[in-house]
């Protein structure tokens, strides 16, 4: 048996105006998802606990089957394990995003998130600045992704009130900043980073080409090191992660899942949608399991462009999950699970905790069960399936079990 997991991050959404009251899954082209939605069992799953804020780390922990009210310490940990940076018992790892700030002092703003979706080797030459002028007396800055990068400090603290860049989008950050014990140290390093920065090379070079300027770290989802069991040690099986994000790549690692490298891929809009299909067709031949992350329709959200997110949504369909539909009938037995791990709302920019459509497929299921039935919020709230801890569905994907309850159908 062979299992697939596919993950388009942030696909799920409110109505959009400018869609004409639709959902961008409602406005894309879809017919691969919606075909799956059709043939399989189709609903909806709350990837998000009760409590818990609505990030990518407690979906995605939630999709590969791990309750995080039991598992989850902090987003920043997973992305410590992609990056091979190991973390002591006492040691607190932190996101530190490159973010553009505009403005000073109480008129402060969070202007971009992602300084202006900054290069990886723009952003690891500021980073290893940072780190030689600011590193040291038990901190540590590592370079990472785009604008996505860590901070570790050695036998630190953790308690205290961070909030993630990507909520604020055009706010003033004055009420956002670190809050609690151990805060003073994080917002002393934010500020030095200010003046650091403006005269960094990489920055005088991004305002001559009239880009977005790398104007300060933003520290935040601090957490210690989980205890995670494996995904073979709990259904003796192996697999392979394939995603352009430190998050799902060190979930990965704690999950025991190898890092398939695709090239180019990038974790934006310009990413290699195809080759992480062929890539996991590849992966296939050799594991039991695969799960493919797109973070492009997130992305989009978080920016509220709803075009950028229904055509980042149509190259999800046609490139990834129509290149393994392709590929598939290669195996007599598999089981395929697609979902989101949250809503980002286009109105929001940032994510919500609202249940998320998933269809689970079998090669087995082959009937036209309901014709007209698209993946999308609506249809899948028309079904009746609700799975009220997504953390189930593994064992739906894997043992066959059935965690959902049906209304009406």
């Amino acid at each position: 048996m062979k299992y697939l997991i596919l993950q388009g991050d942030g696909m799920a959404d409110y109505p959009v105006e400018s869609l004409g009251g639709k959902t961008p899954l409602q406005a894309a082209a879809t017919p691969r998802m919606d075909w799956l939605a059709s043939h399989g069992t189709f609903g909806l799953a709350h990837t998000i606990p009760d409590g818990f804020a609505p990030g990518s780390d407690v979906g995605n922990m939630s999709i590969l089957g791990y309750d995080p009210r039991i598992y989850h310490t902090g987003r920043s940990p997973l992305e410590a394990a992609s990056m091979g940076v190991a973390l002591g018992p006492k040691d607190i790892a932190f996101r530190c995003n490159l973010v553009t700030i505009k403005g000073e002092g109480r008129q402060a703003v969070m202007e971009d998130f992602t300084a202006g979706h900054i290069s990886s080797a723009e952003a690891a030459a500021i980073v290893r600045n940072l780190n030689r002028e600011l590193g040291g007396d038990g901190i540590e800055f590592h370079p990472g992704v785009s604008y996505r990068h860590l901070m570790v400090w050695r036998g630190g603290q953790e308690r205290m009130l961070t909030t993630p860049p990507h909520d604020i989008t055009d706010r003033e950050i004055e009420s956002y900043l670190p809050q609690g014990p151990g805060a003073e140290k994080l917002l002393s390093l934010m500020d030095r980073s200010k003046s650091l920065f403006a005269g960094h090379r990489v920055n005088q070079e991004r305002a001559e080409k009239g880009e977005k300027r790398a104007t300060s770290i933003w520290l935040w989802g601090q957490g210690r090191a989980p205890k995670l069991p494996s995904l073979k040690e709990r259904f003796h099986i192996n697999g392979g992660v394939i995603s352009a994000v430190d998050i799902i790549n060190g979930l990965g690692v704690y999950a025991g899942l190898e890092r398939v490298e695709v090239p180019g891929i990038t974790g934006f809009f310009d990413t290699n949608y195809k080759g992480k299909g062929e890539y996991g067709l590849r992966a296939l031949a050799e594991k039991d399991l695969v799960f493919i992350h797109v973070e492009a329709p997130d992305e989009a959200g978080h920016m509220g462009d709803a075009a950028m997110k229904v055509k980042a949504i149509e190259e999800f369909d046609e490139k990834v999950v129509g290149t393994l539909l392709d590929g598939m009938d290669r195996w007599n037995d598999w089981r395929l699970l697609l979902l989101p791990d949250h809503p980002t709302p286009i109105a929001l920019k940032t994510h919500v905790a609202e249940p998320v459509p998933f269809v689970l497929f079998s090669s087995g299921e082959r009937a036209e069960k309901r014709a007209g039935i698209g993946f999308n919020e609506s249809d899948a709230g028309k079904t009746g399936v609700v799975v009220k801890q997504a953390f189930q569905l593994i064992d739906a994907l894997i043992g066959g079990k059935r965690p959902w309850t049906e209304t009406s159908l």
